[in-house]
């Protein structure tokens, strides 16, 4: 997956541009529900018309510096625009706010966000999915987690939860004060078996949340505080997810409810993953993608203009 990732970005480098002019009106003639675009566009990008934006890079100029798979991700999009438009990015775990319009992959959901413009960056790690064929009903009837413990979030988390008889709880990385929290390592396949699945977030969001979604089993978090692509910020507790309180002090009764009804457990799972489907459908995603970059531009005073000399579009 790896060598097919970095061949095809290869494979875009050598495309002449005129094609990408073919292939974006190809995307934008796709047959979809024109409400939805419009709704996560708006949900990306919205921040206040910037006439004096000065953008600190012109795409003509885009180069690598580290987080190779953000600026590929970033980069297959620029390709669509004029080489002289400017634009901000800020690559990795990183949610501050910037003073002008930025490019991130995470944000905050709550405060005035709307200078983190969100895009869809990171994906191979972040947007995978599963094609779960075990039922929910067959499941073992206990909630599991495997990741890094190093935030003092997911500290407080194995302090209270490490051995609880409905949770088997482990971490990933070493720990010189709690040796005993280390477990082997456990696939998602694994993991799948297991009737509730806990995300926790890191650095920002929880990068298990969008595989987990999609399977047939129920996601455990406390509130989420960040958000991505995946639009975190408008999940239901109840209806997406099961959520619980930051000192997970209402987990046993949260799992034992729907442990005693499992026809609501079922329920939160189709909403998952009738909420996962869209971002599975590829030309959707690539349509948004673009649509996001053009309201990206528009917005910071850089008409889209097609008629555009293509020498400027050259990257």
């Amino acid at each position: 997956m790896k060598v097919k990732y970095y061949l095809n970005h290869f494979v875009l480098m050598l495309t002449p541009k005129v094609l990408f002019k073919i292939k974006k009106v190809n995307i934008e003639n796709y047959d979809v529900n024109n409400d939805y675009v419009i709704r996560r566009v708006l949900y990306y990008c919205d921040f206040t018309r910037n006439l004096e934006f000065s953008g600190e890079c012109e795409i003509l100029d885009y180069r690598r510096k580290g987080f190779t798979s953000y600026y590929y991700d970033l980069k297959e999009f620029l390709y669509f625009f004029p080489g002289y438009f400017r634009f901000n990015y800020y690559f990795g775990d990183e949610t501050h706010i910037e003073l002008e319009p930025t490019l991130f992959k995470a944000r905050p959901i709550e405060g005035d966000n709307r200078n983190s413009v969100l895009f869809k960056l990171d994906k191979r790690r972040h947007f995978r999915f599963v094609n779960d064929k075990i039922k929910y009903s067959d499941k073992k009837d206990i909630a599991v987690f495997r990741g890094a413990v190093t935030q003092p979030h997911r500290i407080r988390f194995m302090k209270e939860m490490f051995e609880h008889p409905l949770v088997d709880a482990g971490q990933s990385n070493s720990s010189d004060e709690h040796p005993e929290w280390k477990k082997p390592f456990m696939s998602v396949d694994e993991q799948l078996q297991y009737k509730f699945l806990i995300c926790l977030e890191g650095n920002d969001v929880a990068s298990n949340l969008k595989w987990a979604m999609s399977s047939n089993s129920v996601v455990i978090t406390p509130k989420m505080k960040f958000e991505t692509w995946f639009m975190e910020g408008t999940l239901k507790a109840g209806i997406h997810y099961i959520e619980v309180k930051d000192d997970w002090s209402d987990f046993e009764e949260k799992i034992q409810y729907y442990l005693e009804h499992p026809q609501e457990a079922e329920k939160i799972i189709k909403n998952a993953h009738d909420y996962v489907e869209p971002f599975k459908d590829e030309k959707l995603e690539q349509l948004i993608c673009i649509k996001t970059l053009e309201r990206y531009f528009e917005l910071s005073g850089q008409y889209v203009n097609e008629n555009h000399n293509d020498n400027n579009q050259s990257s």
